[in-house]
């Protein structure tokens, strides 16, 4: 049922009604009734075979029999439509069996008997489960919609001369200059080329209080110019931008089923050539053993065919696994594909890095020592020359601070990764970084050492710089915690997950860093090949562990983790490697996605075992004689709408925090909380 309902959305899910209605209907609710029946054709043929069903019970009660047959035939065939349509498909195309062959075949044998009435009303009832299955799909589809809804698909472009051409957004080229008007959304990624913009970033960081940008800073397409008219200039086309990207790994994860979703599509083919074949067995058998009149039997065959169908077991994943990964869509979450979301259950562990992560990533240098006054200049001026040009958040708070700072041409500069710069300058050798790399068989007096190791005790990043093994400097950097780092650590914590933090820097820093957000194990002064080997370790401690992580060095480690979380301001390797993107940088959507996973294993367990147990239920009740066809269908089809009803739940999910609502971002980019 799931894949009819798939390919009835592909098709008609998002038809655009462009016909020339006829005058009398044009305008006004008729004219909305029309378009909506013809997306939703394959509902309106279920609504049209139930009215026929209750017409053709009205001509069964009035002794009009023949009008009631023509009435039930008529009822069949439409409501079954799309179902024969389908299966035929699958049969003959893909070679491969599905619940609306059982279904057709159920209610073609129920006819061949006289039983019109059952046969239309087992169509309509399993007409009504794939609509719903085909809804629950559009409305997780919705979730890309609302996404792409926060672009606009048109911008102000000055032309040649100066002017305005308003213009496709998918039309922009890297280096087009823009107009965005007070309140207006940018239309595209950008760097701003006002001298000032006040800019509501809600959509990307969760973060409704507006950002002041300066000339130079990026601007993101999506969010919104709340201060005077600016002008942007494009960084990256339409298809390159932060939403188009988001927008393309949710529609390929609505693709991907879970594990136990795919088991689930993987076995259907077999279970119902199980059933083909145990049907005719099932008929012959009470002929031969039980006595049964051949009509009995073969009544009873097609009352077998009809509940042993795997409908409801069929449909107890996939609902469930789109509804989640919308949730998380809309929650500001891209999970990429069923799998994904279906791992984060398991997890019993997670790693955090620190800096951009439990850190807002934005280090400022606090202080800066010098041996002596002499060295200042020089000092300065090389490790700027070191530091141009990269983009660790360390280096960028150094060349802020060195912003007056002459930039000097040196002879080398070598990147140690996971250590500093080797810098080759007029036959000195300097070497500028951690502690353990650049202080490294050099002299460093008892003053300096005891400051230093004070500064990060106290959390503090210290950057030293030596030249020809003699300490000359050192700067100091301060990172300031997210605010919601504690609140999900300590969520995390309470929801008996293990928190990890394997940070390059110190141990004196990262200690204290995961002291103040309540992180339980530490694991310091790690090289990004060294983070891999740990997180193997941690697996063997703990089982199936996660990562999250925003930048290049995290890449490997979010690649093997179980499931890697990166953050959505960090690097495109990062957000590639992961297997889910948290786009508002909001580590509290870490548990938010732990419980919503925990939520969709529960109910597609509930799902499998109720579905089965109505199976079994209702083969021995038929065995018994104790249920006729239509209880059969309304048991049967009934447990189907019910497990797809449940999955849906998941739509709705929420999760509280101290008794409130965790806020969604709407359509317009703002937060809003749940009610």
């Amino acid at each position: 049922m799931s894949k009819r309902a798939g390919i009835k959305l592909q098709k008609y899910g998002t038809l655009e009604v462009n016909r020339e209605w006829p005058s009398f209907i044009k305008g006004g609710i008729i004219i909305n009734i029309f378009k909506w029946a013809n997306n939703h054709r394959e509902l309106t043929n279920t609504v049209f075979s139930g009215i026929l069903i209750i017409l053709g019970l009205i001509f069964t009660w009035n002794n009009m029999e023949t009008a009631a047959s023509l009435t039930f035939i008529f009822a069949f065939l439409i409501g079954g439509y799309y179902s024969a349509k389908s299966g035929l498909i699958e049969l003959f195309r893909d070679k491969h069996l599905n619940v609306d062959v059982l279904m057709i075949l159920a209610a073609v044998g129920a006819s061949l008997i006289g039983y019109w009435m059952e046969a239309a009303l087992l169509i309509f009832i399993f007409s009504l489960a794939g609509s719903l299955e085909a809804m629950a799909r559009e409305r997780s589809r919705n979730a890309i919609s609302e996404l792409m809804n926060l672009t606009p698909e048109e911008a102000r472009r000055y032309n040649a001369d100066g002017g305005i051409d308003v213009v496709p957004t998918k039309e922009l080229k890297i280096g087009d200059i823009l107009q965005v008007p007070r309140g207006a959304t940018i239309p595209i990624d950008g760097t701003l080329t006002a001298d000032f913009g006040v800019i509501n970033e809600a959509s990307v960081t969760g973060e409704s209080v507006p950002v002041e940008k300066a000339r130079g800073t990026e601007v993101i397409g999506g969010t919104i110019n709340e201060g005077e008219l600016i002008d942007i200039e494009v960084a990256a086309e339409d298809e390159d931008t932060l939403f188009s990207k988001i927008v393309r790994l949710v529609d390929e994860a609505q693709s991907k089923p879970s594990r136990t979703a795919g088991f689930i599509e993987g076995i259907e083919d077999t279970y119902v050539k199980a059933v083909l074949l145990g049907v005719p067995l099932f008929i012959l058998a009470v002929y031969i053993f039980l006595g049964w009149s051949m009509e009995e039997s073969f009544y009873r065959g097609m009352v077998l065919l009809t509940v042993a169908s795997p409908c409801a077991l069929v449909a107890s994943a996939a609902p469930a696994t789109l509804s989640a990964i919308s949730r998380a869509a809309k929650k500001g979450m891209v999970f990429k594909g069923g799998q994904a979301i279906d791992n984060v259950n398991q997890l019993k562990a997670i790693i955090f890095d620190k800096t951009g992560t439990l850190t807002v990533g934005k280090p400022e240098v606090v202080d800066a020592a010098y041996v002596n006054e002499d060295v200042r200049n020089m000092v300065d001026e090389v490790v700027k020359a070191a530091e141009f040009g990269s983009t660790h958040p360390i280096a960028s708070a150094i060349l802020r601070y060195l912003e007056e700072t002459q930039k000097i041409e040196v002879d080398d500069i070598a990147d140690i990764t996971g250590k500093g710069f080797a810098v080759t300058h007029n036959g000195d050798v300097w070497k500028i970084g951690k502690r353990t790399y650049a202080t490294e068989n050099a002299g460093l007096s008892a003053a300096i050492s005891n400051k230093t190791e004070m500064l990060e005790e106290q959390g503090n990043t210290v950057i030293f710089v030596s030249r020809n093994e003699e300490v000359l400097a050192y700067y100091s950097l301060e990172d300031r915690l997210k605010p919601e780092s504690r609140m999900a650590i300590e969520r995390l914590n309470n929801m008996g997950i293990q928190t990890i933090m394997v940070s390059g820097d110190n141990l004196r820093t990262a200690e204290h860093i995961a002291a103040k957000v309540g992180i339980k194990e530490v694991h310091a002064n790690h090289m990004p090949d060294e983070k891999t080997e740990r997180l193997e370790e941690l697996r063997e401690k703990y089982g199936t562990v996660g990562m999250v992580g925003d930048g290049i060095n995290d890449a490997p480690a979010l690649a093997l983790a179980d499931v890697g979380f990166a953050m959505g301001s960090g690097t495109d390797i990062a957000m590639e490697t992961a297997d889910v993107v948290l786009v508002q940088d909001d580590l509290k959507q870490i548990p938010f996605a732990l419980g919503l996973s925990r939520k969709m294993k529960n109910i597609i367990v509930f799902n499998i075992v109720f579905a089965l147990s109505v199976v079994i239920l209702l083969i021995f009740a038929n065995i018994l004689q104790v249920i006729n066809l239509p209880i059969g269908v309304l048991g049967h089809e009934g447990s189907t709408i019910l497990v797809i009803l449940n999955g849906l739940r998941l739509l709705n999910y929420k999760d509280r925090i101290h008794g409130e609502g965790v806020g969604d971002v709407s359509v317009s980019g703002r937060m809003e909380p749940e009610t």
